[in-house]
């Protein structure tokens, strides 16, 4: 097995890394599922609230009221994700001071996968049968396991990984987790959200929407328990103690880390430019995520499929951009991979300011044919946010010890998620004022650009040492 290595004795263990990826596998799988149907799922339900038919009547009688129940969609995405905002630092610092036989992240693992997976089928039981209440109650219970699950398992990737491999570690296991959203949208190509949405009441299938949810429940469940049975944790931490020690003498901080004193200036400023830049890259990038089932449906009037089609052009290129970061970021640092990655997806964005639909129409509900430009546009967006991504979280838990991997995973995803808070609520009220879906892209571009600003001119390039590939017989050694 192929490992990377310095002249310290520095390897990455590529099979271990991607039987840890089995984590994102899960997580990305089901948030994608989450993202592409339950906006939707609201959109359809408030139309009914509030005008008495549903959102496929609305859009072929007055289509303007459907942007009028967005801010309310936004609300309800938005105290999906206040709730992470709390929970993901409690889970993350709990799990820091848990300690048992099969180690301090994975009962969190296990026990965030086994109730989530199980309340996640009924969130389209629920919306079938028109139940608000009881679709929002899933979908709270699902995201408040999922914080559960979801800190500690991307704490795991550092907690056995030395600091000047993780980036290449974390595009490994960020691969990983495409993979799973492939799943997701796959089943999205065959299972379309459109053909239920616009069909009539009596016509509603409810096996279009449940199998998704179904589906993605088994394999998160499937994923959870390869990792249990494939990384023991507390076998690895004891193996990796010395090579741990030698990724904190090598690590890329501006003042060493002293888990007996407080955080240095140069190294709190360098969290909070991070920090802050993320919270803005998120804002813009949760826009996107949140609305772009909606944006195609209502908007372009094109069939749900094609949505599918825009996350496996993107996953590829996402894809291919984790496989690079690492490399790119040997080469020149993270910071600057950071900052050509915002400013390839600001590009994406701005061309994506000019799409319109396209007028002509297809299939048997009479929807446009989808604009082929958001396909290019949805490829360099993939390419560029994997660039972001890929650096982002090891730059931050780079500036602590592995004492508190999961308290700055925390802060991590504290940032992220107050970005989700904020951006459906804020962004279903600019669609309110404007009565614009082209606000859509043009939000989502001025928030990338904030985002390049703050991390270009506040983040230090600080380096580690170089990492350089293993050859010959010693690349050969496949052992744990």
């Amino acid at each position: 097995m192929k490992k990377t290595t310095n002249s310290s004795g520095l390897r990455l263990n590529y099979r271990r890394t991607f039987l840890i990826g089995f984590a994102f596998f899960g997580i990305l799988l089901l948030w994608q599922v989450y993202d592409s149907w339950c906006p939707t799922f609201l959109t359809d339900i408030f139309a009914r609230r509030m005008y008495g038919i549903s959102s496929a009547e609305l859009k072929a009688g007055d289509p303007a009221k459907i942007l009028n129940v967005q801010w309310l969609v936004g609300i309800i995405m938005a105290c999906d994700n206040l709730a992470a905002l709390i929970l993901l630092p409690i889970f993350g610092t709990l799990s820091d001071k848990t300690n048992t036989p099969i180690g301090k992240r994975m009962p969190y693992i296990l026990t965030g996968t086994a109730v989530a997976a199980l309340a996640f089928p009924f969130i389209p039981l629920f919306f079938h049968y028109n139940n608000i209440a009881g679709m929002v109650v899933m979908m709270a219970v699902v995201l408040i396991f999922m914080m559960m699950y979801r800190n500690p398992a991307v704490a795991l990737m550092p907690d056995i990984t030395p600091k000047p491999l993780r980036a290449r570690a974390n595009g490994i296991i960020n691969i990983m987790g495409y993979f799973g959203g492939a799943f997701a949208t796959v089943l999205g190509i065959f299972l379309k959200l459109s053909d239920y949405i616009n069909a009539a009441d009596e016509a509603r299938k409810v096996w279009t929407i449940e199998l998704p949810f179904i589906i993605a429940s088994v394999l998160m469940v499937i994923s959870a328990l390869v990792l249990f049975f494939t990384v023991r944790e507390n076998e690895i931490a004891e193996e990796m103690k010395d090579q741990m020690a030698e990724g904190e003498r090598l690590a890329a901080v501006e003042t060493p880390i002293d888990d007996d004193k407080p955080m240095s200036k140069a190294n709190k400023t360098m969290l909070l430019a991070i920090l802050g830049a993320e919270f803005l890259w998120f804002m813009s990038d949760n826009a996107i995520g949140t609305y772009i089932g909606n944006y195609v449906i209502y908007y372009l009037n094109s069939v749900s499929s094609a949505t599918m089609f825009l996350t496996i052009i993107g996953g590829l290129a996402s894809v291919i951009g984790f496989g690079i970061a690492g490399g790119i970021a040997d080469k020149i640092g993270r910071k600057w991979t950071i900052t050509s990655g915002l400013m390839i997806t600001f590009v994406s964005l701005v061309i994506m300011s000019f799409v319109t639909p396209t007028g002509r129409v297809t299939g048997v509900h009479g929807e446009y044919a989808f604009p082929g430009l958001l396909f290019a546009v949805w490829a360099i967006k993939g390419f560029g946010m994997a660039l972001v991504h890929n650096c982002s979280f090891p730059m931050v838990v780079e500036l602590c010890s592995s004492k508190k991997i999961g308290k700055f995973t925390g802060y991590y995803y504290t940032a992220s998620m107050s970005a989700q808070t904020v951006t459906p609520i804020l962004l279903g009220l600019v669609f309110d004022m404007t009565g614009a879906w082209r606000a859509l892209p043009v939000y989502a571009c001025i928030l990338t650009a904030l985002s390049c600003l703050v991390f270009g001119f506040l983040v230090k390039n600080i380096r580690a040492s170089k990492v350089a590939n293993v050859v010959g017989i010693e690349a050969l050694d496949s052992g744990d």
